[in-house]
């Protein structure tokens, strides 16, 4: 596999989902980093991608395609919830631009670093670095802004087009003077049950909107009591399944997102001003300018920007730039449409919509060049991989391995589960991963067999998988013990890879 240094690390943890499902048993589905316990994180999309690949296809293609027409279907969907809205081709046009462009602050940031010279057009061809990735690079304008999120978490877009997808259909009618059709709000409300696992937090933003939605237009109450109706018996079994699991997080408010950290008015407005552009300025002009109904549409979404400053739903508060996202696809529309108000009034006017314009998409210009020269990182797959060949050939599908690496481990490559993968993964699921860590790191030190057999007997661990040098780790692990007391089932040729099976020493004791 060759994979995107930037993607490299949010790929740790797809690239064990997809695999668990095509190469692996997941049924029903467990996190393969975490296993043990229901699966807390959405799948449908890789689950989707899995039996593609299940099927034949090739992992990359299988991905990727997807991917594509996920994205694709966005773009789609963005257009023309746009054109009906506005009435207007040109405004659906602009959307699309303004939605793929961000239209934050962080190319100042970029010009700090790179002063205006005869070689900044190279410069921000060639470059490779985003210039501003907050919190991660203690920036104020967010990571979450470029196109990195899209390629990187690959159900977003889908996420995305679906439930606009879900909303636009409900509320054309609305726009042309209709009620939604009895057959229309009975596909809404299949669809969106169905959503739920698709992407757990756009399927609540659906909810929410379409509840406000409904409020505004009176007319279309009944048909959302419909929608939710189905949603809610297809959409109760999975949250049963989910809830099941348990959590260690549970929702709290927490105003001001990332600029939570002393917060204050003048850091909030800073943090929004860097954030959001000029489209701070051209969202609100478009809202004044807008028809009576579109102006409903955006009070809806709007609901999302607040929840997002707010609440927060999951252990890191950043996670909540989905909130954001969502809510900007629709106040693109706004400013587009600000925008060409502004282009057909005089032609004094004219200069200034095009300045707008530039300065509105040209952060997503400078930090699409990251994304486009970023590297790649070459990963050895199934079957040159002779230790993923290995476990796939002789080991059960439904298999769990306590692991020593994190992070593209051959277990993980086969499909097999892993006892713990990159703690930030399942902890920002809202799992226990300090407990099990240091679980695990006792479990590899362990020096008496009836004790370990009695610690793993609640986690159905198969086999343990040793990498070699074991002194690159923090903790001890002694390796004596598994030697003298489990069955070798593999050594690679290099003698840095070895499994261990434990069935035989254990199944005794955990009986």
């Amino acid at each position: 596999m060759l994979i995107a240094t930037k993607a490299w690390s949010d790929f740790a943890s797809t690239i064990p989902l997809i695999r668990s499902f095509s190469f692996g048993n997941n049924f029903p589905p467990q996190y393969p980093i975490f296993p043990g316990l229901p699966i807390h994180y959405h799948f449908l999309f890789y689950l989707m991608v899995g039996f593609l690949e299940k099927l034949g296809l090739r992992i990359n293609l299988a991905l990727n395609i997807l991917s594509i027409l996920g994205f694709f279907g966005l773009l789609l969907i963005v257009y023309y919830f746009a054109k009906n809205i506005f009435v207007s081709r040109s405004v659906g046009i602009l959307t699309v631009i303004l939605f793929l462009f961000n239209g934050s602050l962080s190319f100042v940031y970029f010009f700090k670093n790179h002063p205006l010279s005869k070689n900044i057009i190279y410069e921000i061809f060639s470059n490779q670095k985003f210039s501003s990735f907050g919190p991660y690079d203690n920036g104020i304008v967010s990571a979450f802004w470029n196109l990195n999120i899209y390629t990187n978490q690959r159900h977003l877009a889908p996420a995305f087009a679906i439930s606009l997808l879900i909303i636009f259909l409900f509320i054309n009618p609305v726009l042309k003077r209709e009620n939604p059709s009895l057959k229309l709000s009975i596909l809404l409300g299949i669809i969106l049950g169905f959503y739920f696992y698709f992407h757990l937090a756009v399927f609540l933003m659906t909810v929410v909107i379409l509840i406000i939605l409904a409020l505004l237009f009176p007319k279309v109450i009944k048909s959302l009591l419909l929608i939710l109706s189905i949603g809610a018996v297809i959409a109760l079994p999975q949250y049963k399944y989910l809830e099941s699991g348990g959590s260690t997080f549970k929702p709290f408010f927490s105003p001001g997102y990332l600029a939570s950290f002393n917060l204050t008015i003048i850091s909030f407005v800073n943090y929004w001003i860097q954030n959001l552009g000029l489209h701070i300025i051209l969202i609100p002009l478009g809202f004044i300018f807008a028809p009576k109904n579109a102006k409903k549409i955006l009070i809806a979404f709007f609901s999302l920007f607040i929840i997002g400053n707010t609440m927060q739903f999951s252990p890191e508060m950043a996670a909540n730039h989905k909130f954001f996202n969502y809510f900007m696809i629709i106040g693109v529309m706004f400013s587009s449409y600000s925008l060409v108000k502004l282009w057909n009034k005089k032609n004094l006017l004219k200069p200034i919509a095009v300045i707008l314009f530039f300065f509105l998409i040209l952060s997503g210009i400078i930090d699409f060049f990251p994304v486009y020269n970023d590297s790649k990182i070459a990963l050895p797959d199934y079957p040159i991989n002779q230790d993923v060949k290995w476990i796939m050939q002789n080991t059960p599908p439904s298999s769990v391995f306590l692991n020593i690496q994190y992070l593209y481990t051959p277990a993980s490559l086969a499909g097999r589960k892993i006892f713990l993968g990159w703690p930030y993964f399942p902890w920002s699921a809202g799992y226990d991963t300090l407990t099990r860590d240091n679980l695990r790191k006792n479990l590899l030190n362990s020096n008496n067999v009836d004790l370990f057999c009695k610690k793993i007997s609640r986690y159905n661990i198969n086999y343990v998988e040793i990498n070699l040098p074991s002194d690159s780790t923090d903790f001890s692990i002694n390796r004596p013990f598994f030697e003298e007391n489990f069955d070798k089932m593999y050594k690679n040729n290099q003698g840095q890879y070895i499994i261990y099976s434990i069935k035989k020493r254990c199944i005794n004791i955990r009986l």
